[in-house]
């Protein structure tokens, strides 16, 4: 078969989206190679996070040729690169982050779309007006007009189907996997690297995620407040809810306590969650949750959120709670530190569930959907 992404994500966002699009490419050319891959992105920017791609024999990089579909490359994404997918005989087009250009419904080019979450419905309050709106019609435009849908969770097909009102036939879930680092241990010596490089503690809670307010980093500091030995550190970036976590960092006195870290690469970020004592992932809502994921291949004990799709992520024994509890949140980091065999317990089921997620699993569910279009 030859298969088409829409790969803008894969080149141009270091983050969820992104880390989706790079990993499904990833598997799926590994799994199945006598499939041909064609990545289609409005820029090749280079992106180490792509550097399977050099030794691929059948990835293709394709951008927009014309002078007019060069300058105006939002409008090649979203609808003249139909006529590109007609020229490379493209038998399957796989929107990789809730969108399909216009058109392709009219081709015999047969199309998946993955959406991973509808928050802007669920959460209108933290986007733009004029962004919900474009999202509504984008997400749900490439809903009708898909042969299938891939949510990446019961709790999107769910979503899915209430606010879309799509058939539940048309839905399959397919859960999201991880990078393959983060399943692999990294060596005693270049993990202590990685942490002295860094200054890191020999004792710390992490979290991972993007700094804005769905993902609730503040509930969590104001619990590290409450626990004065604690040490966290915190991979991510943000914007306007980043400057208000730092604020309170600054009034509170936590300045040595809290390490931000942004531009890690991804074996200085498995190092640093496999030598975490806890991730802690107190999102008010995801699609599925990757660090989750990440943090279970490490061994890590996970803290995250009740309802909602991340028991879908994190397995029956992770520690659930309510995201804005301080006292919640207290209590579970003081139960897994003070107790050994929870610590045990945790890890070690945590570590079987994930292999659920494994690349292999991964590749072998995308692939079905695409053979029984």
């Amino acid at each position: 078969m030859r298969i088409g992404f829409d790969a803008k994500r894969a080149f141009l966002n270091n983050t969820g989206l992104g880390n989706y699009s790079r990993d499904t490419i990833r598997v799926l050319s590994h799994y199945f190679p006598s499939n041909k891959y064609f990545l289609y992105t409005p820029k090749d920017k280079d992106n180490n996070r792509l550097s399977f791609l050099k030794d691929s024999k059948n990835t293709f990089v394709r951008t927009p040729q014309s002078l007019i579909n060069k300058a105006l490359k939002s409008y090649w994404r979203s609808k003249s690169i139909v006529r590109d997918l007609f020229t490379n005989q493209i038998d399957i087009y796989h929107g990789l982050s809730h969108e399909l250009p216009l058109g392709i419904e009219k081709t015999n080019i047969k199309t998946v779309v993955t959406i991973h979450d509808l928050i802007f419905i669920r959460y209108p309050h933290l986007f733009k007006l004029i962004d919900r709106k474009i999202y509504y019609k984008k997400f749900k435009s490439a809903c009708q007009r898909a042969d299938k849908i891939i949510a990446v969770s019961q709790q999107t097909k769910q979503d899915i189907i209430d606010f879309f009102f799509i058939p539940e036939d048309k839905i399959e879930v397919v859960y999201q996997g991880c990078n393959s680092i983060f399943q692999k241990e990294i060596k005693a010596n270049k993990k202590q690297e990685i942490l002295n490089k860094y200054n890191l503690p020999s004792n710390y809670l992490v979290n991972v995620g993007s700094i804005e307010e769905r993902k609730n980093l503040l509930t969590l500091l104001k619990t590290l407040k409450e626990l004065p030995n604690q040490k966290l550190v915190v991979i991510g970036n943000g914007k306007t809810y980043k400057i208000k976590c730092l604020r309170f960092i600054a009034e509170h006195n936590l300045s040595d306590r809290v390490l931000l870290l942004t531009g890690l690469d991804l074996e200085e970020m498995a190092a640093i969650y496999q030598s975490a004592d806890i991730l802690i992932y107190p999102s008010i809502f995801e699609g599925f949750g990757i660090p989750i994921l990440e943090a279970l291949f490490s061994k890590t004990p996970v803290i995250t959120s009740k309802g909602g799709c991340f028991s879908e992520a994190g397995g029956p024994e992770s520690k659930y709670i309510n995201p804005l509890s301080v006292d919640e949140m207290k209590a579970a980091i003081l139960d897994i530190q003070n107790s050994t065999d929870l610590q045990e317990k945790i890890t070690t089921k945590g570590f079987e569930y994930a292999q659920n997620f494994t690349d292999d699993k991964i590749a072998k569910n995308i692939m079905q959907v695409y053979t029984e279009l």
